[in-house]
């Protein structure tokens, strides 16, 4: 069935507000959810917080009392959403639980998107970032079994495999090769521009997840590694902020960030198990109709076009949590080894690079390496989570 946001009617803003009754929504069971509901909630968090702190900085730029207006009344109800979708989480999880459910999510949504992207710059650039977030959870999956005594595959259910990625030593990189060539707004798909807001949102929200909870921590190692992986997703960010093409207006950016809420509450309204949570997306779609139709009239007042000149005419085929266990498997036979140079890839630790990481480590040896170290010897090995067969780099171990 075709869907097109621009055609469909909204609930009207005047009465999107609710009472605190209403916000007040029961959090999902960690014991009993899927891990793809935890991980449909996560995205929306960060979709969400992009969508209000984008509407914050738009505000910040435009002269128009009106405009600013009317962007602080859909704001204030993108905020309501926000705190509906993640006060889905259970408060019984720990901090250490939620951080492996959000690389899950970093694993399973950018190498999802890595498949479906249909540009070959843009989808070398989420299988890039992909390995890295895989290695990410391989690391916090050890500090949990070391400082909780509990094993990922509790949370992860099975569905995404834990082992070594591209080493997360290897990901520190100098700034300026964390930039990427950005997609040309005139010539590149819906598609891209939705794929690329949404890495960016996601990764963002965990950068900012990570820079918050991680000196919460009493235990050195897990402080360290919060602070080591937290600067990694800072250049994650950067990696994927650079994909969008800065010439786009801000009426033209608003009216993306409105159509991609649009996109993923469609989506994740048609793939949610939890009845309660689908209940949830399908109310929030509804809503986000109306703010597309008044990031429309902004658009054509302030930016004098028409917003079917730049949005697809149906949305695409729904974002969708699923294994990717074969597809990661092949990205580690085949990249493990990438390092960036300039807006591009190469195979060998460049000079730049090198120089870089000799600064940054100090001669010491850095949390992530240090934390399977640790568990070694403490739990008598590392902990890894694969499916039958065997790793396709099964003699790497965190070197």
């Amino acid at each position: 069935m075709t869907f097109n946001p621009l055609q469909e009617r909204g609930i009207p803003l005047d009465r999107q507000l609710r009472n605190w009754r209403e916000l007040n929504v029961t959090p999902i069971d960690p014991d009993r959810a899927d891990p793809y509901t935890r991980c449909r909630i996560i995205t929306m968090n960060g979709i969400e917080t992009e969508a209000i702190m984008f509407s914050h900085h738009c505000a910040r730029h435009q002269s128009d009392l009106q405009a600013r207006r009317r962007l602080a009344e859909v704001r204030y109800i993108e905020a309501q959403q926000q705190r509906t979708v993640n006060w889905l989480l259970p408060g019984l999880a720990s901090v250490l639980e939620t951080t492996i459910a959000y690389e899950q999510v970093a694993v399973d949504l950018t190498a999802w998107v890595a498949r479906m992207e249909p540009d070959p710059y843009l989808k070398q650039a989420y299988q890039f970032g992909v390995l890295e977030d895989f290695d990410h959870l391989y690391r916090y999956a050890n500090l949990y079994e070391m400082i909780e005594h509990r094993k990922a595959e509790k949370i992860v259910d099975g569905v995404t495999e834990v082992m070594p990625g591209r080493p997360t030593m290897m990901h520190h990189r100098h700034p300026i090769d964390n930039v990427r060539e950005h997609y040309d707004r005139e010539t590149a798909q819906a598609i891209s521009k939705l794929h690329a807001l949404t890495i960016m949102s996601a990764e963002q929200q965990t950068m900012n997840f990570y820079m918050n909870v991680g000196p919460t921590y009493m235990e050195p190692i897990a402080r360290q590694l919060y602070q080591e992986i937290g600067l990694v997703e800072e250049e994650h960010v950067t990696h994927y902020e650079s994909l969008v093409d800065p010439g786009e207006s801000w009426w033209e950016q608003l009216l993306n960030h409105e159509y991609n809420e649009c996109y993923l509450y469609y989506s994740f309204m048609e793939t949610e198990s939890d009845p309660k949570v689908k209940a949830i997306w399908e109310l929030h779609l509804n809503m986000e109709l109306e703010h597309l139709r008044i990031a429309a009239e902004l658009f054509r007042r302030h930016d004098g076009r028409d917003p079917e000149q730049l949005l697809a005419p149906t949305l695409p085929k729904p974002v969708t949590f699923e294994p990717n266990k074969e597809y990661l498997r092949e990205l580690l036979t085949t990249q493990i080894d990438y390092t960036t140079l300039g807006t591009g890839y190469v195979q060998e630790a460049h000079e730049r690079f090198q120089r870089w990481q000799e600064q940054l480590m100090g001669g010491a040896e850095p949390p992530s390496e240090r934390v399977i170290d640790e568990n070694r010897s403490r739990s008598g090995d590392e902990y890894r989570l694969e499916s039958e067969g065997t790793h396709p780099l099964h003699s790497l171990r965190t070197h």
